[in-house]
């Protein structure tokens, strides 16, 4: 049965495509002359380091603040048309077991959500591109077509991407507790904890001790190897919550676990 008043929301880096999408950003910024090498240099540190460890308040924020000073004053068109450059290489990077999860959430009738912290200049297309109703990102203030260097609405993190959920699902009549969300990093708690069904995705340390202590799901994504959903250590309701994500489609079969015995869970072949 379809459920069209309820959505699945993604976090975009590290659950959607492996690494971040800031780096992509500051190449094209850079090419363009808008941030300088060095800055470039540590925004590909701070890259690495967020693939590996995960992001941190203060690496966010800080990313934050520099890019919304290097395009102070840029004119928006020309940041737009970064996008021709940009979002063929992100969109490359989405993982297959991602868009394997888009469709199944399609097939059940679910509408399909970025919720980013990145600029949503770029977000946007990166959702629309594989069929995803849209994006919730970062705005920039934008005045008589150049960026002011701050903020207009909050900055989708944390509890700003709650906030714009909760908004986003009062205009559009969604159900939360019908909803999905995924994500890997233990600062989408405030978003994941909105939903009925939280998803952990490559989970970090604080993410994955979260998910067992609460028995939501956990599933692992690479780009070599097909994911696997890991029972958590909470018996009963794990089990029926992973059955739920993953049983979306028809064509996808149904899922068959014992969480008391530990045992893996693969959700299609």
């Amino acid at each position: 049965m379809a459920e069209a008043n309820a959505a699945a929301f993604f976090d975009l880096d590290r659950t959607l495509i492996s690494g971040s999408s800031a780096f992509y950003f500051g190449v094209a910024a850079w090419r363009n002359k808008l941030i300088a090498t060095n800055d470039l240099v540590r925004d590909g540190l701070r890259a690495a380091s967020f693939k590996l460890l995960g992001s941190t308040d203060e690496s966010s924020e800080s990313v934050r603040d520099r890019i919304l000073a290097a395009v102070e004053g840029a004119n928006q068109a020309d940041l737009i048309a970064l996008n021709e450059e940009i979002v063929p290489r992100i969109l490359d990077r989405i993982r297959p077991e991602s868009r394997g999860l888009i469709d199944m959430h399609h097939e059940a009738g679910r509408v399909c959500w970025i919720v980013s912290a990145s600029p949503i200049e770029m977000v946007e297309p990166l959702a629309t591109a594989p069929g995803m109703e849209g994006a919730i990102a970062t705005t920039s203030e934008v005045v008589d077509g150049r960026y002011t260097g701050r903020l207009d609405g909050p900055f989708v993190y944390g509890e700003g991407k709650a906030e714009a959920i909760a908004k986003l699902a009062a205009e559009r009549g969604y159900d939360l507790r019908l909803s999905y969300s995924y994500s890997d990093s233990a600062s989408d708690l405030p978003m994941m904890e909105m939903v009925g069904h939280p998803v952990a995705v490559n989970p970090d340390g604080p993410l994955e001790n979260v998910a067992n202590q609460r028995g939501w799901p956990i599933v692992i994504f690479s780009r070599r190897t097909k994911q696997v959903v890991k029972s958590t250590t909470a018996i009963g309701s794990a089990v029926g919550l992973a059955g739920a994500t993953y049983a979306l489609g028809r064509r996808h079969g149904r899922i068959h676990a014992e969480a008391a015995r530990g045992r893996r869970l693969v959700p299609w072949r």
